[in-house]
């Protein structure tokens, strides 16, 4: 009897675990099948961006990507973030040097390129946001861009059964919040990573530099690289480059932000991959082609006490070394990144009249 009564309360013990285990599989699968796998190279440095903390997955990204996309998140329903930052530009734009909102209102600085934002602690030329998960924000209720507020926008996507649908998926709610919709946004630009450039096929080991090409690297390396530091062609601090401020705009950079006199024209230092896309340059898009930009630490940098040491000294460069440099940077472009249809407009998801 006493062995019959051990069996009898072994086989519950075990069912109490089966019971569990059955419960437990079939979420430990949808975990791991939505997780969204970055591919980040090796020579990369670390994320600032914790994406253990934090992780990615596929509903959410999608979710991030739709709202990316649609000119609900404006007051007018006429600009969306696209509309400043296109996937054929490396997510930034080109046709005017200013971005522009609704009603054709010009904002005062050149809509950066979006992408390796995980390795970025502040964002905006000033620095004036330090979260990715709350960056969009900014955007969404500039006056001078989508000119609306988070509510708003939170209560046009609750009539929506589409946005319901996503954001149950995404976040198993279907009650839209602004903290949900903030951080689908920010997890689509997170997978916006550019590491498929000419250069790191070459960091590979699958690709040469041209005779060329290795003599820009070798001037980029004697003159550019302590701000533009590699893999990522940037510090991501910020500095002033001796650019003249413009008298119309009167942008002070970073100092608008810190309200402190040393950071009088500081901006932050912006990334060199795809710069073909990503044209016009500077902050306030100044320059459209890389000879300007190029000239300008040659022979054009107005000299004060914020420009770094390394700016203070005369960089000398013939026509035959800054041709040699604009061939280096021409490494640094894209091609796989801008063509990526996993971050162009999801077509199959919103449709234009979907949009409305």
């Amino acid at each position: 009897m006493n062995n019959d009564k051990g069996k009898f309360h072994l086989m519950r013990g075990m069912q109490k675990y089966v019971l569990v285990l059955l419960f437990l599989i079939p979420l430990l699968a949808f975990t791991f099948k939505d997780l969204y796998t970055l591919y980040i190279p090796e020579y990369f440095p670390k994320p600032v961006y914790d994406f253990k903390k934090e992780p990615l997955t596929k509903e959410k990204v999608e979710l991030g990507r739709v709202l990316f996309y649609d000119p609900v998140l404006s007051k007018d329903g006429t600009v969306s973030c696209a509309s400043c930052h296109t996937s054929y530009n490396a997510f930034a734009h080109t046709d005017h040097a200013l971005s522009h909102g609704i009603g054709d209102s010009i904002g005062k600085r050149n809509a950066p390129a979006l992408f390796n934002l995980a390795w970025q602690k502040d964002f905006m030329w000033d620095g004036a946001v330090n979260h990715i998960e709350v960056q969009a924000l900014a955007p969404i209720s500039d006056k001078k861009e989508m000119a609306e507020s988070i509510e708003n926008v939170v209560k046009k996507l609750q009539t929506k059964k589409l946005y319901r649908t996503l954001f149950y998926k995404a976040f198993s709610d279907s009650t839209i919040t602004g903290q949900h919709l903030l951080k689908a946004i920010a997890q689509f630009q997170l997978t916006l990573i550019s590491a498929g450039s000419k250069y790191d096929q070459v960091k590979k080991g699958k690709e040469s530099f041209t005779e060329q090409e290795q003599k820009g690297y070798e001037i980029f390396k004697q003159n550019c690289h302590s701000c533009h530091q590699e893999p990522l062609f940037s510090s991501y601090q910020f500095a002033a480059n001796g650019l003249p401020m413009d008298s119309y705009l009167k942008d002070v950079g970073r100092m608008g932000v810190t309200r402190q006199k040393k950071d009088s024209l500081m901006f932050k230092i912006p990334s060199l991959r795809n710069l073909s896309y990503s044209y016009p340059y500077m902050h306030d898009g100044r320059f459209t082609r890389l000879s300007q930009v190029i000239n300008h630490y040659t022979n054009g940098i107005q000299q004060n006490s914020k420009v770094s040491k390394e700016l203070r000294k005369k960089i000398i460069l013939s026509d035959h070394d800054k041709v040699d440099l604009i061939a280096f940077l021409l490494t640094l472009n894209d091609r796989e990144f801008v063509k990526n249809q996993n971050f162009q407009f999801p077509k199959e998801i919103l449709l234009p009249s979907e949009g409305k």
